[in-house]
Protein backbone atom coordinates (compact mmCIF):
# COMPACT_ATOMS: atom_id res chain seq x y z
CA UNK A 1 0.00 0.00 0.00
CA UNK A 2 1.39 3.33 -0.87
CA UNK A 3 1.18 6.25 1.58
CA UNK A 4 -1.14 8.10 -0.75
CA UNK A 5 -3.47 5.18 -1.09
CA UNK A 6 -3.11 4.89 3.14
CA UNK A 7 -4.17 8.21 3.45
CA UNK A 8 -6.49 7.68 1.10
CA UNK A 9 -8.47 4.95 3.05
CA UNK A 10 -8.12 6.95 5.86
CA UNK A 11 -9.20 10.18 4.19
CA UNK A 12 -12.27 8.16 3.02
CA UNK A 13 -13.17 7.57 7.18
CA UNK A 14 -13.30 11.36 7.19
CA UNK A 15 -9.82 11.73 8.50
CA UNK A 16 -7.28 14.02 7.25
CA UNK A 17 -3.64 14.08 7.04
CA UNK A 18 -2.94 16.32 9.88
CA UNK A 19 -5.72 14.22 12.14
CA UNK A 20 -3.81 10.99 11.13
CA UNK A 21 -0.42 12.56 12.50
CA UNK A 22 -2.24 13.83 15.56
CA UNK A 23 -4.08 10.45 16.25
CA UNK A 24 -1.66 7.79 15.57
CA UNK A 25 1.40 10.04 16.50
CA UNK A 26 3.04 9.43 13.11
CA UNK A 27 6.94 9.46 12.70
CA UNK A 28 9.64 7.29 12.25
CA UNK A 29 11.29 7.59 15.77
CA UNK A 30 12.13 4.28 16.86
CA UNK A 31 9.35 3.57 19.60
CA UNK A 32 6.90 5.67 18.82
CA UNK A 33 4.41 3.68 19.02
CA UNK A 34 3.65 0.90 21.68
CA UNK A 35 4.53 -2.70 21.02
CA UNK A 36 4.19 -5.77 22.50
CA UNK A 37 6.16 -6.92 25.69
CA UNK A 38 8.71 -9.69 25.58
CA UNK A 39 11.60 -10.99 26.83
CA UNK A 40 14.90 -12.31 24.87
CA UNK A 41 15.34 -16.06 25.74
CA UNK A 42 17.61 -16.60 23.45
CA UNK A 43 19.93 -15.31 20.57
CA UNK A 44 21.27 -17.45 17.67
CA UNK A 45 22.56 -17.06 14.66
CA UNK A 46 20.04 -15.07 12.08
CA UNK A 47 17.34 -15.05 15.01
CA UNK A 48 16.21 -14.78 18.46
CA UNK A 49 14.04 -16.45 20.74
CA UNK A 50 11.20 -14.51 22.33
CA UNK A 51 8.79 -14.68 25.25
CA UNK A 52 5.51 -12.41 24.49
CA UNK A 53 3.27 -11.50 26.82
CA UNK A 54 -0.20 -11.96 26.53
CA UNK A 55 -1.83 -9.34 24.05
CA UNK A 56 -5.93 -8.61 22.77
CA UNK A 57 -5.89 -7.91 18.99
CA UNK A 58 -8.30 -6.62 16.66
CA UNK A 59 -8.50 -9.37 13.74
CA UNK A 60 -9.64 -9.66 10.05
CA UNK A 61 -9.72 -11.90 7.84
CA UNK A 62 -9.62 -11.61 3.83
CA UNK A 63 -8.77 -12.96 0.95
CA UNK A 64 -6.01 -12.65 -1.50
CA UNK A 65 -1.94 -12.59 -1.36
CA UNK A 66 -0.11 -11.37 1.54
CA UNK A 67 0.43 -7.83 0.18
CA UNK A 68 -3.16 -6.95 -1.44
CA UNK A 69 -4.62 -9.00 2.03
CA UNK A 70 -2.45 -6.41 4.59
CA UNK A 71 -3.95 -3.82 2.37
CA UNK A 72 -7.95 -4.50 2.27
CA UNK A 73 -7.75 -5.29 5.84
CA UNK A 74 -5.72 -1.94 7.01
CA UNK A 75 -8.82 0.12 6.08
CA UNK A 76 -11.24 -2.20 8.25
CA UNK A 77 -9.28 -1.82 10.89
CA UNK A 78 -7.87 1.62 11.07
CA UNK A 79 -12.04 2.24 10.86
CA UNK A 80 -11.98 0.33 13.72
CA UNK A 81 -9.53 2.01 16.04
CA UNK A 82 -10.46 5.80 14.46
CA UNK A 83 -13.87 5.60 16.39
CA UNK A 84 -15.95 2.41 13.73
CA UNK A 85 -16.77 1.50 17.25
CA UNK A 86 -19.50 1.49 20.26
CA UNK A 87 -19.35 4.26 21.38
CA UNK A 88 -17.32 5.85 18.85
CA UNK A 89 -14.14 6.27 20.95
CA UNK A 90 -10.53 6.52 19.16
CA UNK A 91 -8.00 3.88 20.21
CA UNK A 92 -4.14 4.58 20.48
CA UNK A 93 -2.48 3.09 16.85
CA UNK A 94 0.19 0.50 17.86
CA UNK A 95 2.83 -1.63 16.05
CA UNK A 96 3.16 -3.65 14.30
CA UNK A 97 0.63 -4.85 11.86
CA UNK A 98 0.60 -8.45 12.04
CA UNK A 99 -0.89 -11.52 8.99
CA UNK A 100 -0.83 -15.09 9.08
CA UNK A 101 -2.43 -17.59 6.69
CA UNK A 102 -5.87 -18.03 7.07
CA UNK A 103 -8.07 -21.26 7.82
CA UNK A 104 -4.98 -22.93 9.70
CA UNK A 105 -4.83 -23.27 13.33
CA UNK A 106 -3.51 -20.46 15.37
CA UNK A 107 -1.07 -21.50 18.32
CA UNK A 108 -0.08 -17.71 19.58
CA UNK A 109 0.13 -14.23 17.14
CA UNK A 110 1.65 -10.85 18.37
CA UNK A 111 0.95 -9.47 15.88
CA UNK A 112 3.57 -14.54 5.90
CA UNK A 113 3.58 -17.81 4.03
CA UNK A 114 4.94 -16.94 0.27
CA UNK A 115 2.59 -19.64 -0.71
CA UNK A 116 -0.71 -18.45 -1.18
CA UNK A 117 -3.65 -19.65 0.86
CA UNK A 118 -7.21 -20.53 -0.05
CA UNK A 119 -9.00 -18.76 2.47
CA UNK A 120 -6.87 -15.67 2.93
CA UNK A 121 -4.94 -13.98 5.43
CA UNK A 122 -5.85 -12.84 9.45
CA UNK A 123 -4.77 -9.56 9.72
CA UNK A 124 -4.09 -7.89 12.97
CA UNK A 125 -3.57 -4.88 15.43
CA UNK A 126 -2.10 -5.54 18.45
CA UNK A 127 -4.29 -3.41 21.08
CA UNK A 128 -2.68 -1.06 23.69
CA UNK A 129 -1.79 -2.73 26.85
CA UNK A 130 -4.15 -0.52 28.90
CA UNK A 131 -7.16 -2.40 27.50
CA UNK A 132 -8.43 -5.90 28.38
CA UNK A 133 -10.92 -7.94 26.12
CA UNK A 134 -13.96 -6.26 28.52
CA UNK A 135 -13.12 -3.16 27.96
CA UNK A 136 -12.23 -2.48 24.42
CA UNK A 137 -15.19 -0.97 21.89
CA UNK A 138 -16.99 -3.39 20.23
CA UNK A 139 -16.85 -3.00 16.79
CA UNK A 140 -19.40 -1.57 14.48
CA UNK A 141 -18.25 -3.86 10.92
CA UNK A 142 -18.67 -7.32 11.97
CA UNK A 143 -15.68 -8.31 10.20
CA UNK A 144 -13.67 -7.27 12.73
CA UNK A 145 -13.11 -9.48 15.83
CA UNK A 146 -11.11 -8.95 18.91
CA UNK A 147 -9.50 -11.79 20.32
CA UNK A 148 -7.53 -12.50 23.31
CA UNK A 149 -3.95 -13.85 22.38
CA UNK A 150 -2.22 -15.60 25.39
CA UNK A 151 1.62 -15.22 25.55
CA UNK A 152 4.16 -17.70 23.79
CA UNK A 153 7.68 -18.39 22.59
CA UNK A 154 8.61 -17.58 19.16
CA UNK A 155 11.70 -17.54 16.56
CA UNK A 156 12.13 -14.18 15.14
CA UNK A 157 14.10 -12.91 12.41
CA UNK A 158 14.08 -8.79 11.68
CA UNK A 159 14.72 -7.79 8.10
CA UNK A 160 14.35 -4.58 6.56
CA UNK A 161 13.18 -2.94 3.11
CA UNK A 162 9.59 -3.52 1.71
CA UNK A 163 7.33 -6.61 2.89
CA UNK A 164 7.15 -8.15 -0.09
CA UNK A 165 5.66 -11.40 -1.17
CA UNK A 166 9.08 -12.11 -2.63
CA UNK A 167 10.48 -10.69 0.79
CA UNK A 168 8.61 -12.37 2.93
CA UNK A 169 9.55 -15.82 1.06
CA UNK A 170 13.00 -15.55 1.62
CA UNK A 171 13.19 -14.09 5.37
CA UNK A 172 10.89 -17.51 6.65
CA UNK A 173 13.51 -19.68 4.69
CA UNK A 174 15.99 -18.04 6.34
CA UNK A 175 14.21 -17.99 9.55
CA UNK A 176 13.66 -21.64 8.88
CA UNK A 177 17.03 -22.87 7.97
CA UNK A 178 18.88 -20.72 10.81
CA UNK A 179 15.95 -22.69 13.65
CA UNK A 180 17.37 -26.07 11.61
CA UNK A 181 21.10 -25.27 12.30
CA UNK A 182 20.84 -24.18 15.52
CA UNK A 183 18.02 -27.48 16.62
CA UNK A 184 15.29 -25.30 17.23
CA UNK A 185 11.59 -26.61 16.63
CA UNK A 186 9.09 -24.15 14.88
CA UNK A 187 5.58 -24.82 14.33
CA UNK A 188 1.97 -23.14 13.67
CA UNK A 189 1.51 -20.72 10.43
CA UNK A 190 4.01 -18.17 10.35
CA UNK A 191 3.66 -14.12 10.65
CA UNK A 192 4.55 -11.30 9.45
CA UNK A 193 5.17 -8.07 11.22
CA UNK A 194 5.57 -4.32 9.67
CA UNK A 195 6.19 -1.74 12.24
CA UNK A 196 6.81 1.52 10.17
CA UNK A 197 3.94 4.06 8.28
CA UNK A 198 4.03 3.49 4.22
CA UNK A 199 5.69 7.09 4.22
CA UNK A 200 9.17 5.51 5.34
CA UNK A 201 11.37 4.39 2.93
CA UNK A 202 12.61 0.75 2.30
CA UNK A 203 16.20 1.67 3.80
CA UNK A 204 14.63 2.86 6.54
CA UNK A 205 11.56 -0.16 7.20
CA UNK A 206 11.54 -2.71 10.00
CA UNK A 207 9.98 -5.77 9.64
CA UNK A 208 9.89 -9.17 11.29
CA UNK A 209 8.75 -13.06 10.18
CA UNK A 210 7.96 -15.07 13.33
CA UNK A 211 6.90 -18.79 13.93
CA UNK A 212 6.24 -20.27 17.47
CA UNK A 213 8.80 -22.91 19.00
CA UNK A 214 8.08 -25.91 19.26
CA UNK A 215 8.54 -28.48 22.54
Amino acid sequence: MTWKRWLGVLGGLGIGAAAVASATGATTAPGAYEEPAYDVEAAHDGFEVRRYAPTVEARVTVAGDYASAVSAAFGLLAGYIFGGNTPGASIAMTTPISAQPAGERIAMTTPVSAAPAAAGWTVAFTMPANYTLATLPRPNDARVQLVEVPGGAWAVRAFGGRASNDAVAAELAALDAAAARAGVTLTGPPVVSQFNPPWVLGPWRRNEVRRAVGT
